[in-house]
């Protein structure tokens, strides 16, 4: 694998006229100017149907997409709208208001629907080619529609004639078939649109990484389809959920609200619906970031009880479902979030499979920890989503620990003075095989960027957005000259050296 570059960057926070990055032509620009800049891959962060904490990681579905993505001046291209009507929704322009913009959306896909259905004649061939293509389709407009049908809660508070599928005693589609075209129709138009980004992308030579989590959650359509395949029982009690033990950070462990796999069941059919994620992600997108990786060697089994000090450890599936997964889809780039304690047999698995690790810069922000090397197998990250920026935790470090990491770099001959720049660049130089810059580094945002607090659920979590297109193109191709010196613009050029520094503790906070 040669040495890249990635920028982080939710689709959401794509600058946009329609109050959140959508796919539409705004983010065709962005492709460009990341491109142009020498990136090479983008991480967008999950873009599917979600829960109501808006978090892209509350997954509705491992497949369909959310139509707050939907770009209506593409309906308009389409000729489902006329240009003149559309408006633009500015009343956020730094901030995403979910409910705001799905409000500010619907009436127009409303009429774009009306002038679908009139014209349908026109749109059969394509919209039955993807109907046939969209294993996952069926499945998802019905917990859809009966989502709607139940004020929006998940599948586990619904009435006993919702929640078994296909059965679904009590419940005759055909007094829904409007609904169910119109969600049909949605998904249609968002993996329609989706398809343009992704071919762009392609063209311009940008890989777009996806996540994929190894768990999904409860309320999740997959599960309520194909609960057999889950430590769940038919009326939606868990059985077995997914967790973590005890340890330092966590005394009394975890309990996360993804249900635990039935291994037995799911391996019998060779774990085909648990491929099939991987295999409609990779449809759209080259890279794919493997969420909790070290589930394929060991799992937390956390009891009923929801205890998670009661669990206890059980193999995961390890190769035998890695490899069919990397036969699904050899052209696809695998990276594994492995955060935590990790087994000798994990990283023997990812090794065999060169593939790339996750390590955080800035959960080593000292400089004993810097002076570790990062590993030629891993992705470098400077932050991520869910910690705070490199300027918000620089500002809270003791001037102490400031001097020592700033004599940290400039011994190993970065000076630049921004603190942010100084990470930046020396991530763009490690030893890593591809570094990762969420964007909010790379412009130095100190007290607004923040994607998500975990210890803040109830805050602004998954609204920061871009303002406009007016200040990170200067800051991108300010990075432009690292990546061409750290040989990562895929050219060919030598990667310049950088000076071996004697390893002592001259450096260390005082």
């Amino acid at each position: 694998m040669e040495r890249q570059a990635g920028i982080l960057l939710p689709l959401f926070s794509v600058p946009g006229n329609q109050g959140i990055g959508d796919l539409g032509q705004k983010t065709l620009m962005m492709i460009d100017e990341l491109t142009r800049a020498g990136i090479k891959i983008w991480s967008m962060l999950p873009i599917t149907a979600v829960q109501e904490d808006n978090s892209p990681y509350s997954m509705a579905s491992s497949f369909a997409g959310d139509p707050i993505y939907i770009n209506i001046d593409r309906l308009a291209e389409m000729d489902l709208l006329t240009q003149s009507s559309v408006i633009n929704c500015n009343k956020f322009k730094n901030v995403v208001d979910y409910e705001t913009v799905r409000k500010f959306k619907e009436p127009y896909f409303q009429r774009a629907f009306k002038a679908f259905r009139k014209n349908y004649k026109r749109w059969k061939p394509e919209f039955e080619q993807f109907k046939r293509e969209a294993w996952w389709l069926n499945n998802w407009t019905a917990y859809e529609l009966f989502r709607q049908l139940n004020e929006g809660k998940g599948w586990t508070q619904w009435p006993e004639e919702y929640q078994t599928w296909p059965e679904a005693q009590g419940v005759n589609l055909r007094d829904y078939v409007e609904q169910i075209f119109y969600i049909q129709f949605l998904q249609f138009i968002f993996y329609r649109q989706l398809d343009q980004v992704s071919s762009y992308a392609r063209e311009k030579g940008l890989i777009l990484m996806q996540d994929v989590p190894f768990f999904v959650s409860l309320d999740n359509a997959e599960v309520w389809s194909r609960k057999r395949e889950y430590m769940v029982q038919p009326d939606g009690r868990v059985v077995q959920l997914a967790g973590c033990p005890p340890d330092p950070y966590h005394e009394k462990g975890q309990c996360w609200e993804k249900p635990m796999y039935n291994f037995e069941v799911i391996k019998d059919d060779e774990y085909r619906s648990f491929r099939s994620r991987f295999k409609w992600t990779a449809r759209n997108f080259d890279a794919i970031r493997v969420i909790h990786f070290k589930g394929f060697d060991f799992v937390w089994k956390v009891p009923e009880n929801r205890n998670p000090q009661y669990g206890q450890w059980a193999s995961g599936p390890g190769r035998d479902l890695l490899e069919k997964i990397v036969a699904d889809i050899p052209n696809t780039m695998l990276t594994a979030e492995d955060q935590g304690e990790l087994r000798p047999t994990l990283r023997a698995i990812e090794d065999e499979y060169g593939i790339p690790v996750m390590d955080v810069l800035q959960y080593r922000m000292e400089t004993k920890l810097l002076k570790h090397k990062c590993t030629e197998n891993s992705v470098v990250y400077t932050s991520f989503y869910d910690t705070p920026t490199l300027e918000q935790d620089y500002a809270n470090f003791t001037n102490n620990r400031k001097i020592a990491l700033r004599r940290f770099f400039k011994k190993r001959g970065y000076l630049h003075r921004p603190f942010h720049d100084l990470v930046c660049h020396y991530a763009i130089d490690s030893d890593a095989v591809i570094a990762m810059l969420p964007m909010q580094d790379v412009i130095g945002l100190k007290d607004f960027g923040r994607i998500n607090d975990p210890e803040n659920p109830h805050g602004d979590n998954w609204t920061w957005k871009l303002k406009d297109f007016k200040v990170f193109p200067a800051e991108l191709d300010k990075i432009h000259e690292w990546l061409k010196d750290a040989g990562r613009l895929g050219d060919g050029g030598p990667r310049k050296q950088v000076a071996e520094v004697e390893d002592n503790d001259s450096d260390d906070e005082e």
